[in-house]
């Protein structure tokens, strides 16, 4: 530990001349401002300035996404197909990062490999950015002498799976945002439009309709309790997110409930397929044994219906059977997998057969997406046109009722 603490890199901004007189500049990892000067020297370069470079307020506090572990993974695979040697693809990975907290993450693996450690074991030491499924391809990659292959097939899965996951986003974003710019604009025009309204019409000394009673109602509640509305908002935000968190009856409700969905409980059942076929194909392409590979399956396709479809079909493969037959006992996977994964065990060629399943139901998340899309946006300004439009109709009905009057 203290030597591996001892051999902590850090990034340091020089300053220089070179043979020829002109004045250089760049970034290099060392460990301290003496061995980047000698390594300066070597290339010829006489350092003038040598300091540890700051972190930006802003970068500081930049997350680390699965893009970036997705990212990490690319270039490690590429590094690895390139002949490069391991410690040395760490150096060249974190020079090109711009998350200060992702270079931070690429040199702690770095200090645990070059103390000795593997790489498996480097990656399990952070959990919270490499899962089960990352690391035992590693190992595994590692224990055959094939790591750049298995590394291509691990960036393959995440840049895939993180794809899958956007396209999911993107339907779900895109109407939550509307629909918060229609509830704020509504608002708004209740707060400061409406009062207004309200003030022309006490002095008509007439009965006013009773949708526009209903709306200036509203308006007063809004006007005399907003605060109150915005605490509970947020309260029930944080709620909802507190029970999520720590309540796993309440998750697995509610991953029950998605899939019950109308439209968007069809893009995440066919996600889940996706992730199921594209989790197996990879582990199991990768020499994991089937039963070893459906435990790491069981957490990667994100719904406790797909879990525990999962783990039955484990211990029924365990057991002996089939891994069509066990599909098909759970009824929950679509019957073109199961006739796929049939077919791949016939001809010894489960993990492409999985594949192809795995890019087919992409593709309908795909195709499924866009089609959602294209039906909110119509549905959308329904939505607004009824909101907007029925505050104006509120508000003028008693003005065309009275001009009828007249």
């Amino acid at each position: 530990m203290a030597a591996a603490k001892a051999a902590k890199t850090s990034t340091f901004v020089w300053e220089g001349k070179d043979r020829k007189g002109s004045v250089v500049k760049g970034e290099l990892n060392g460990q301290n401002p003496a061995l980047i000067k000698a390594q300066l020297r070597k290339q010829g370069i006489n350092p003038t300035k040598v300091r540890k470079k700051g972190i930006s307020l802003f970068g500081a506090g930049k997350k680390i996404k699965p893009l970036d572990i997705a990212l990490f993974a690319r270039q490690m695979a590429t590094m690895m197909k390139a002949g490069v040697p391991l410690l040395q693809s760490f150096d060249i990975i974190a020079d090109g990062l711009e998350n200060p907290n992702m270079r931070k993450l690429v040199d702690e693996i770095k200090q645990h490999v070059a103390a000795g450690n593997s790489f498996a074991a480097a990656l399990r030491t952070k959990p919270q950015y490499f899962d089960d499924l990352f690391c035992n391809l590693v190992e595994a990659g590692e224990q055959s002498g094939a790591l750049e292959t298995l590394l291509d097939r691990v960036a393959t899965y995440k840049e895939k799976t993180e794809a899958l996951k956007a396209k999911i986003k993107k339907a779900m974003n895109y109407p939550i945002a509307v629909v918060a710019v229609a509830v704020i604009v509504t608002c708004i025009l209740l707060i400061k439009v409406v009062p207004q309204f309200q003030d022309v019409f006490s002095s008509f000394g007439a009965e006013l309709p009773g949708f526009t009673l209903f709306v200036i109602g509203i308006s007063e509640g809004l006007q005399e309790w907003w605060f109150i509305f915005i605490i509970a908002l947020v309260a029930a935000g944080y709620l909802f997110m507190q029970a999520k968190q720590r309540s796993e009856k309440f998750r697995d409700g509610l991953d029950r409930a998605v899939l019950k969905a109308p439209v968007v409980g069809n893009i995440v059942y066919k996600s889940s397929v996706a992730r199921y076929a594209r989790t197996l194909s990879t582990t199991f392409a990768a020499g994991v044994p089937l039963v070893e590979a459906l435990d790491s399956v069981a957490g990667a396709t994100g719904n406790v219906v797909f879990r525990n479809a999962v783990n039955k079909v484990k211990q029924d493969v365990t057991s002996g059977m089939q891994l069509n037959f066990s599909m098909r006992s759970t009824n929950v996977f679509p019957a073109m997998a199961v006739q796929m994964t049939a077919i791949g065990e016939e001809s010894g060629a489960l993990d492409t057969m999985l594949d192809k399943v795995a890019s087919y139901y992409e593709a309908e998340v795909d195709n499924a997406v866009d089609g959602l899309t294209a039906l909110m946006e119509p549905l959308i300004m329904s939505v607004l046109g009824v909101l907007v439009g029925g505050l104006i109709i509120a508000m003028y009905l008693p003005i065309f009722q009275l001009g009828g009057v007249v």
